[in-house]
């Protein structure tokens, strides 16, 4: 199956534990109910610190106004594998509307409101299109020109400005991590504008990515050059859940006038229900191309992860599903993206830390130890402890084969998981779980 998700990547870690080579239920039952551990703290301290390292960076002496941050950076320009062109100054939508939640976890309103704000810029002043869209990335930096910035570099040796495909198209998910960075921002400070513009951004995704066909939910986006773009028909468990907690939201904090997003978050949880297995217990990854036809065979982890920790209404019997994790998911101390995976991935590790906070109210000693490891000089947390793994997906339709591949880089997304998982914040939520807090499910 072809998924063109959002941008990821990790770093080398020795940390070993009996506790982690227990399943995720065992190892919980062996971890002291405690208001958060000193690795934990710390871990909090110090991915907050980094996030704002990013923004003093990034923002090149504009102390306030709207801003992107880069998604990748490397801790010593000097040595390590150098980044890949096309990553060099990109700033991924969903990698920065995961910092901005993040900020707001760690206390740092005014950055996560810089963020917001170039959302919105990026919204209104499109370079092509005036429909209300996020791009898939943005140009890092302040957003100092009239038009939203793209990525890309000028080749010399070409004579030619060069662009990615993907970076310039729009996947539903990130459009809706973008509102959902909105609505965390119209929570922690009320603005109509933020409101406004992550509904019109749920707008967007009504009316360009519904489904035709069933099962009913939807589609993955679109892709290519603007003069070119197709559909993306498949259809993803991940976006999916997004469009069901951001939609369930936005309806809440509208009030009466709030329709169109309450049945938009009906049939996108539908659709994650009709993606459970209970016989295996746990999710599949989505649909392949034709939009119909469930994919059975890969797995990706945030596809089992978010829709445990966003815990829509009726979510207790997935709780289940952290032992599937366990079993197929695990690699070493950590958690890899695809299924028996081959490298840990940063990123998805978090994000199981954060899960477990949030279901379970604590995560294991050991998790914490090794997200702490993967720190880098410049503040950030390595993508992964490999030079390189795998998720078995394709970046885009005009891939040759599986060329989605995290390395060994500091990640903005990466640390801005560890960030809200250490301070036990739910994105899907607005909400801080308290350390040692007691299971919402029954046991």
């Amino acid at each position: 199956m072809q998924l063109f998700p959002f941008s990821r990547t990790l770093a080398h870690c020795a940390v070993a534990s009996v506790a982690l080579a227990l399943p995720m239920s065992a190892a919980l039952a062996q971890q002291p109910r405690q208001p958060g551990s000193a690795v934990q703290k710390e871990l909090a301290r110090q991915s907050c610190e980094g996030l704002r390292r990013a923004v003093a960076e990034d923002q090149k002496g504009a102390a306030s106004g709207p801003l992107f941050l880069a998604s990748y950076r490397l801790a010593d320009p000097k040595q390590g594998t150098p980044l890949e062109p096309a990553l060099v100054g990109a700033a991924f939508t969903y990698d920065n509307a995961l910092a901005g939640i993040a900020l707001l976890a760690c206390g740092d309103t005014a950055s996560a409101r810089r963020i917001g704000d170039a959302v919105v810029r990026a919204m209104e002043r499109d370079p092509n299109t005036a429909d209300g869209r996020v791009r898939n990335a943005y140009r890092a930096g302040p957003m100092t020109e009239d038009k939203a910035a793209l990525p890309g570099r000028w080749d010399t040796a070409k004579n030619q400005w060069i662009a990615d495909a993907y970076q310039v198209s729009t996947a539903t998910g990130n459009v809706a991590w973008a509102a959902l960075l909105l609505l965390n921002l119209n929570e922690a400070e009320p603005s109509p504008a933020y409101l406004a513009n992550a509904r019109k951004l749920l707008g967007w995704i009504e009316q360009r990515t519904r489904a035709k066909n069933a099962p009913d939910g939807y589609n993955g986006g679109w892709y290519g050059w603007d003069n070119a773009q197709r559909a993306q028909t498949w259809k993803s468990t991940e976006h999916n859940i997004d469009i069901a907690m951001t939609a369930a939201w936005a309806a809440r904090a509208a009030g009466g006038q709030a329709d169109a997003e309450r049945q938009q978050a009906r049939t996108a949880l539908e659709f994650v229900r009709r993606m459970w297995n209970p016989s295996e217990q746990r999710f599949y990854i989505g649909t392949k191309e034709d939009g119909a036809t469930i994919s059975t065979e890969s797995s990706g982890l945030d596809a089992q992860l978010w829709p445990l920790l966003a815990a829509p209404e009726g979510s207790c019997a997935w709780t289940r599903g952290l032992d599937w994790v366990d079993r197929n998911h695990r690699s070493g101390e950590g958690y890899g993206f695809s299924r028996n995976p081959d490298g840990i991935w940063t990123e998805g590790t978090a994000q199981a830390a954060a899960t477990l906070v949030a279901r379970k109210g604590a995560a294991p000693e050991a998790l914490w130890q090794l997200l702490a490891s993967q720190r880098a000089g410049n503040g950030l947390y390595y993508a992964t402890p490999s030079a390189r793994i795998s998720t078995g997906l394709a970046i885009g339709p005009d891939s040759a084969g599986a060329d989605f591949f995290y390395y060994r880089w500091p990640h903005l997304g990466a640390t801005a998981w560890i960030a809200l998982a250490a301070t036990g914040f739910n994105p899907f939520t607005g909400k801080t779980t308290a350390a040692g807090a007691a299971s919402p499910c029954p046991t």
